[in-house]
């Protein structure tokens, strides 16, 4: 597991917000360290409300670098100012927050615990459906604490749903280490007849699909398409983290899937789907990866254009293969992921430009900072609407916006 150090700079709202990255990160068995140089990863919540501050910023950025592995930087001069940090030279992933615990996990699966229960934080209702998974990625550790999917009957995650909007949720999280192998071990597959379930339960309500390894969600694709285009209470969102462009890779992480079952899961969705986001993670730097192997990769990144990108440097996992092979050295790890968060960022930019002028209904699910609320459209991206008290927005709420601009990675939305 990964040793993480945070910092965390400016208002209540980062302080909540690395307080969430924390208890995820727990949660997927990775530790705290005090000192950067003691850490795997450091993470940086940054603050932007002068120029001083900003400066200091980017100055506790250069420190951390040159302390730790890995870098990463999030917060409101990350998200509102991140080129920033590439111009002053500081190699780091610039992350919004909640994109911060998929990183440092390397790509591996969640890790819940075995009697994770639903939560409720706020509006937002957490529904762990299952325990473990049907993978043995060769990076991967948290397979050694999770094991083969457990899967409890349909009927009972409905009712632990159930449960969650009468006591006033507004979302519903579906949760898992792999949530699209649901039911593998009864011998079905039933994430989209348990989808259903949940969409049939009274109540004004959204329900976004947590992470679903590619070779889950292939056989069922269909079968998914349709429940999400007949179900508007579904946000119109996957995360399939597909890893490589390259099915050489891919058997070298033994993930299972090839490429083209990826590229048939977006088609299938982009038949039944006018509007959709598509999540994706890709791990950069993996031992056996090639320059031709990156190459592929980031032509399947500009192929399939994910609205969401999750890109990580490969960092070794102490008891698992892939740490028994030799590894690429940090400079050329750090050159592709450099250029993958790039293309990522054109690739996202491009996706939140093009809403500027369209309407959305959007559901508030959390303050923001000052007086603004963070919401997500029907299709799961996030939109901001500021000055929320003089609309009489409150979490919680559904309300229709005007798209009137973007920060690269998410939108500003004002009602109407």
């Amino acid at each position: 597991m990964a040793r993480y150090h945070i910092e965390t700079y400016g208002c209540t709202s980062n302080r909540g917000e690395s307080r969430e990255i924390e208890r995820r990160l727990r949660d997927a068995g990775h530790h705290r360290v005090e000192g950067a140089d003691e850490a795997d990863v450091a993470i940086l919540n940054t603050c932007t409300v002068v120029e001083k501050t900003e400066r200091n910023m980017l100055r506790r950025a250069e420190e951390l670098e040159s302390e730790t592995a890995d870098l990463i930087v999030t917060g409101c001069m990350a998200l509102a100012q991140g080129e920033e940090f590439r111009q002053a030279g500081v190699d780091a992933d610039v992350l919004h927050w909640d994109e911060v615990p998929t990183a440092v996990t390397n790509g591996e699966c969640p890790t819940t615990t075995p009697d994770a229960e639903p939560v409720l934080d706020g509006v937002i209702g957490i529904l762990p459906i299952a325990r473990g998974c049907m993978s043995d990625c060769s990076y991967c550790i948290t397979k050694q604490a999770t094991g083969k999917i457990d899967s409890p009957p349909v009927s009972e995650n409905v009712e632990k749903a159930r449960a969650l909007v009468h006591a006033g949720a507004k979302e519903i999280r579906i949760t898992g280490q792999d949530t699209g192998v649901y039911g593998w071990d009864t011998g079905e597959r039933k994430l989209h007849e348990l989808l259903e379930r949940i969409c049939d339960i009274d109540g004004e309500f959204r329900v976004r699909v947590g992470m679903a390894n590619p070779k889950g969600v292939h056989g069922i694709r269909e079968e998914l398409a349709e429940v999400f285009a007949e179900n508007e209470k579904l946000y119109n969102f996957i995360h399939a983290p597909v890893q490589s462009g390259s099915d050489d890779v891919l058997g070298d992480m033994r993930r299972q899937h090839q490429v083209s079952e990826y590229v048939e899961i977006v088609e299938t969705f982009d038949e039944h789907l006018d509007y959709w986001t598509l999540s994706t993670d890709f791990i950069v730097g993996f031992p056996t990866e090639t320059d031709a192997d990156h190459a592929q990769s980031m032509a399947l990144l500009r192929e399939t254009r994910p609205e969401k990108i999750n890109v990580t440097r490969f960092s070794k996992r102490p008891g698992t293969d892939a740490a028994d092979m030799k590894g690429l050295g940090g400079t050329l790890k750090k050159e592709r992921s450099k250029a993958m968060t790039d293309a990522k960022m054109e690739v996202v930019a491009d996706a939140y430009d093009a809403m500027v002028g369209e309407t959305h209904e959007v559901l508030a699910v959390e303050d923001g900072t000052a007086d603004s609320v963070k919401c997500y459209d029907e299709a799961y991206r996030q939109v901001i609407v500021q000055n929320a008290p003089e609309y009489g927005v409150e979490v919680g709420d559904f309300v229709n916006v005007e798209i009137t601009g973007h920060s690269t990675v998410y939108a500003f939305g004002e009602p109407v």
